[in-house]
C-alpha cells in the first residue's frame, strides 16, 4: 500500500523549511561587528605571519567596508602586497593596474608602480633558483621587461622618490641581464653551428642593450661567427671593434671568465 500523498502545498512548505534550516546553518561573518581599524590590524597580523590567502580576504573585506576613503586605497596596496609575497605575480599586478586607474594622482603611486615592478623582477626566483645561482637572463624575458617599464616609469614620474635608487640599480640589473640573454642565446646557436643565427642576436644584444657588460662577448661571438661563415671582412671588422673597446678582453687571449655570478645586486 502507498503512503501518504503530500500536497503541492505540504511540499511547497517543507522544501521552504530546508531552506530556511540551510541558511541557518551558514556560519555567521566573524568580521561583522569589527571597525574598519580592526580589520586592517587583523588583516595585517594575517599578512605579516605568512598567511596571505586570509589577509587578502580581510583587506576585501576592508576595502568594501571603507570604500571612498584612504583606508581603502591603503587595503588596495596591502592586498596587492600580500599577493606579491605569496608568489601571485597576475594578482598582484591587476591589483596595482585597478589601483593606478582608479587613484592616478594618489601620493602612493610610486610606491605601486615599485611594488609592480617587483612582482615581475622576483617572478620565478626562489630559494633553488638562488641556490643554483639562477641568473634572470634565463628567465622569462617578458616578464623582466615589463619589471623593467614599471621601474622606469617610476624613475621617470617621481625621480625623488624614496624608492627611485633601488629602482635604477633594478633596472641597470635587469637591462644588463636581457643583454646576457641575448648573448646566451647567440653562444648556443654558434655552438650548434648555426652561425647566422648567431650573428643575430649577437647583434641584437650589442644593438638593443648598447653599453651592457654582455657586450665584450657580443662582439666575440660576432667575430668568431663571421669567421665560421668565412666573411672575412665582416670578422675584421668585429675583432677591431672589440679590441678597441676591449683591449684586455680575455676572449680574444683565451682567459675570459666564467659567465654568471652573484645576486643581483652586485652589478661590478
Amino acid at each position: 500500500m502507498s503512503g501518504p500523498k503530500l500536497s503541492y502545498r505540504t511540499g511547497t512548505l517543507a522544501a521552504f523549511a530546508m531552506i530556511l534550516a540551510a541558511c541557518s546553518s551558514t556560519p555567521d561573518d566573524p568580521t561583522a561587528n569589527w571597525s574598519p581599524q580592526k580589520i586592517q590590524s587583523e588583516a595585517l597580523d594575517e599578512r605579516n605571519a605568512g598567511n596571505f590567502s586570509k589577509a587578502v580576504t580581510l583587506l576585501e573585506k576592508l576595502e568594501g567596508r571603507a570604500a571612498g576613503t584612504p583606508l581603502a586605497q591603503q587595503a588596495q596596496l596591502d592586498k596587492a602586497f600580500a599577493h606579491y609575497k605569496a608568489g601571485e605575480v597576475a594578482q598582484a599586478q591587476a591589483t596595482l593596474d585597478r589601483f593606478m586607474k582608479m587613484h592616478p594622482a594618489s601620493p602612493a603611486l610610486d610606491y605601486a608602480l615599485y611594488l609592480k615592478g617587483l612582482a615581475s623582477f622576483n617572478d620565478n626566483l626562489g630559494l633553488f633558483g638562488f641556490l643554483s645561482r639562477q641568473e634572470l637572463s634565463e628567465r622569462d624575458q617578458q616578464a623582466a621587461k615589463e619589471s623593467f617599464e614599471s621601474f622606469r616609469e617610476l624613475v621617470a614620474r617621481f625621480p625623488d622618490s624614496k624608492y627611485a635608487p633601488d629602482s635604477r640599480l633594478r633596472m641597470t640589473y635587469t637591462v644588463n641581464s636581457l643583454a646576457a640573454h641575448e648573448v646566451h642565446v647567440a653562444r648556443y646557436y654558434y655552438t650548434k653551428g648555426a652561425y647566422v643565427a648567431a650573428v643575430n642576436r649577437a647583434q641584437a644584444a650589442l644593438t638593443d642593450y648598447s653599453g651592457a657588460p654582455a657586450s665584450e662577448e657580443a662582439l666575440f661571438l660576432l667575430y668568431k661567427s663571421y669567421e665560421a661563415l668565412g666573411m672575412n671582412s665582416l670578422r675584421d671588422d668585429a675583432k677591431r671593434v672589440l679590441t678597441l673597446n676591449f683591449p684586455t678582453s680575455g676572449y680574444l687571449s683565451g682567459t675570459a671568465p666564467a659567465t654568471g655570478s652573484g645576486p643581483w645586486w652586485k652589478l661590478w
